[in-house]
Formats: C-alpha cells, sequence, structure tokens
C-alpha cells in the first residue's frame, strides 16, 4: 500500500509542487490591500426610532468599498484588472502605525459619524435635544510623541483637571514649557491607567504632545435612536445616509419616493457632508445593486459622472454640500 501510495505521489509530483505553491501564494499576506467594487447596505433594519423601524416605500443605502488584505493572487490581478486598486499598506496607515490601529481609528470615525448623524438629523428637524456623556478618544499619535498613552484611550483627566473642552486641552498644553511632561490619566478598556506625554513644539511654532483626540458623546431628546453596524464596518462615509434615514424617521417623512436611494459622505455637527475615498467602487456597487439616484458630496461629484459617463451608466447622480441640501432634493423630486 505504501509502495502504490510513493509512487501514485512520484507520477503526479508536478501537481503537487503546484498546489503546494498555490496555497503558499494564497495564505502568505504582503504588505498591500486591495480596493474593488462594493455594494450596498439597506438601512431598513438598522436605524430605529423609539423602537420602531421606519415605514418607507424605498429605500436609503450605504455605499461601500469592498477592501481585502493582500495575498499574492489578490494583488497580481489588482495589478491587471482596471475596475481594482493595488494600494500599499502604508497609504492606510500613519507612520509607525499598524493595520490594527488604523482599523482601530475607523471604528471609532464610525462610532462619530453616529453621533454627528444623529445630531445634524434633530438639527435639520428643528428638534430639541442634550449633548450629554463626552467622551474623548485617542485616534492617532504622532511619530513625534513622547508618550505610553495609545490609541483607543479614553482620556478623563490631564494633570489633576478633567477634560470637560478640547479646547481648554489645547489651551492648557500652549501655557507648559518645551520638555515638560503632563500626567494624563486614561481609561484603556474599562480600566484607569496614569501615563505621561511630553510637550514638544513643531515647525509652526505651537506646542503639542503628539495625540490626535475627537469627542464622542450621547444625544438626550424625545427619539431614542439605535443604529445597528456590524463588527466588520467602520469609517464615518456612512454619516450622511444614517442622518437621512434618522431625519425620515424623526419627522414621519417619506422622502424617498418610492426609489432605491444610495449615497455616500461623512457628516459632520452642522450637517455639513464631507469628502469620501474610493467613489468610483461606490458607483459601481450602486450600479450593481439597480439604484435610482447616488448621492455624492460635492467634492467627489466630478469624478463620479466621469465614472458614470466612461461605464455608461443610468443612474442620477446628485451632488450635495449639506444634509439639507440633500432633503431639499429629495423633497422637490420626490415623484
Amino acid at each position: 500500500m505504501l509502495k502504490n501510495l510513493g509512487n501514485f505521489i512520484k507520477d503526479n509530483l508536478l501537481f503537487f509542487i503546484l498546489l503546494i505553491l498555490i496555497l503558499v501564494c494564497t495564505v502568505i499576506k504582503v504588505p498591500y490591500a486591495v480596493e474593488m467594487p462594493g455594494g450596498t447596505i439597506d438601512l431598513s433594519d438598522r436605524v430605529t426610532v423609539n423602537g420602531d423601524e421606519l415605514d418607507i416605500d424605498g429605500s436609503f443605502n450605504m455605499a461601500y468599498v469592498t477592501m481585502v488584505d493582500g495575498s499574492i493572487p489578490y494583488v497580481l490581478f489588482g495589478l491587471i484588472n482596471p475596475d481594482w486598486e493595488v494600494i500599499p499598506e502604508s497609504d492606510l496607515t500613519g507612520e509607525n502605525e499598524t493595520m490594527e490601529d488604523s482599523t482601530t481609528r475607523d471604528r471609532i470615525f464610525l462610532e462619530q459619524s453616529k453621533n454627528f448623524a444623529i445630531k445634524a438629523a434633530l438639527e435639520a428637524s428643528g428638534k430639541e435635544y442634550k449633548i450629554v456623556n463626552d467622551n474623548y478618544k485617542i485616534i492617532y499619535i504622532d511619530s513625534k510623541a513622547d508618550t505610553d498613552i495609545k490609541i483607543d484611550d479614553i482620556l478623563l483627566s490631564y494633570d489633576g483637571k478633567k477634560i470637560d473642552s478640547l479646547d481648554k486641552f489645547k489651551e492648557y498644553i500652549s501655557t507648559k514649557n518645551v520638555g515638560e511632561s503632563i500626567k494624563l490619566v486614561v481609561d484603556r478598556s474599562g480600566k484607569e491607567e496614569e501615563v505621561t506625554a511630553k510637550i514638544y513644539q513643531s515647525e509652526d511654532n505651537n506646542k503639542y504632545i503628539g495625540v490626535s483626540i475627537v469627542n464622542l458623546f450621547d444625544i438626550e431628546s424625545d427619539f431614542d435612536v439605535k443604529i445597528k453596524s456590524e463588527l466588520s464596518e467602520s469609517g464615518p462615509s456612512g454619516g450622511m445616509m444614517m442622518a437621512l434615514m434618522i431625519y425620515c424617521g424623526i419627522t414621519g417623512e417619506d422622502l424617498t419616493g418610492g426609489k432605491k436611494i444610495v449615497g455616500t459622505g461623512t457628516i459632520g455637527e452642522d450637517g455639513a457632508v464631507g469628502e469620501i475615498g474610493g467613489v468610483k467602487y461606490k458607483l459601481m456597487g450602486a450600479h450593481k445593486a439597480k439604484a435610482d439616484v447616488f448621492l455624492v458630496p460635492k467634492n467627489n461629484y466630478e469624478e463620479a459622472i466621469k465614472v458614470k459617463k466612461e461605464k455608461g451608466y443610468d443612474i442620477s447622480i446628485v451632488s450635495v454640500e449639506t444634509l439639507d441640501d440633500a432633503i431639499k432634493y429629495l423633497k422637490e423630486n420626490h415623484d
């Protein structure tokens, strides 16, 4: 039996060598990622207002880009496929960062975009609200920083002062001498930790400790808004579409006109719609999903129009600068 097995392997040696090479190439990761056309996420079962899903005739959908870690087959195919793009990992991370750091930051940005979407929708609908439970999260650490703080830490206090404003914290840093250390208390995975950060002066003559911080918060209002997301989802580019869905839930209006509305764009606290990356792949995903309308930030509009013409897509592309722009367009084109 062993002899027969040996003969079988010998007779098929080239096949086994090729199989092993293919498996190795598939498993080994290279320092690249590959972007490709994505898809759409229907917000109908993601957003609830006062415990209820929204009853609308059409749908609001977030567009997304599909990105995969670079294995050799993906990278090679990405180099010859005009609808894929190979991106060095260094373009996706900050200096001295890992992809895990970048992913953590994008998940924080997703949480922030939910806050901003709720706030912007309440503002647009003229409803009252109150900001509560401010959290100040670390999202980036500069290579110049001399600190043991980590990304995803929540800053609680500095030199014994409870943080309640990023502006006050920046002002405090400006009063310190270069080379001095600030004592910080952070919440790290639910446990308080004491860390330090040293003051340095940058080329612009301002003083820094070399960390970037975002403010996350909760909102109290007459509307209990919940936004669900998957663990695999991250980034702020779905903010505008979440805000539109929330607006409809708050006001009881159906802005879809029975259409499939797909869009992308960040949302600011003031309702400003911001530029995003990968609009080409998001539009391709919207077309594949048979969207009627594609809402896009003003700064991405020209690229989207170019792709539409090149591909011959039959889809309405609408440029928006604010949430109010999107609401106004949808109201005027309701039928």
